[in-house]
């Protein structure tokens, strides 16, 4: 018998990398493809934990900085019409780490539409 994507999911802890704040081209409009604009990405990473809490050591985790450099890196240097894009290229970023069994994704762009505070896309992907 299969286990739905809940049951999965509660077998795994989670990190969460919050709200880092970003500089990229996005968009489709001629200014948006040559000034850097702000994005704020929320990441959910879901693994196995129990390791690491009885070790305390970082091999047996999941080495969070290192994903976050990652994903800094890929963001800074890119240039993407779409936040789904992007969020979907940090999906692939996060899932490429062996740990990681699954990820979600939001990425956000401030002042994207008058009068809201942000649009969002949301990605979650299992392996």
């Amino acid at each position: 018998m299969q286990m739905d994507i809940k049951e999965q999911l509660a077998k795994f802890d989670k990190i969460r990398i919050n709200d880092l704040l970003l500089r990229c081209i996005i968009g489709v409009n001629d200014w948006e493809r040559t000034n850097k604009q702000d994005v704020l990405i929320n990441v959910t990473l879901h693994t196995d934990l129990s390791k690491p809490c009885q070790t305390d050591n970082l091999k047996d985790s999941v080495d969070y900085k290192q994903v976050k450099q990652e994903i800094i890196a890929m963001v800074e240097s890119s240039s993407f019409n779409l936040i789904e894009r992007l969020a979907g290229e940090i999906v692939k970023i996060c899932l490429a780490h062996t740990a990681i069994n699954a990820v979600m994704v939001r990425v956000d762009k401030p002042g994207a539409l008058r009068f809201a505070k942000s649009v969002g896309v949301e990605i979650f992907r299992i392996k």
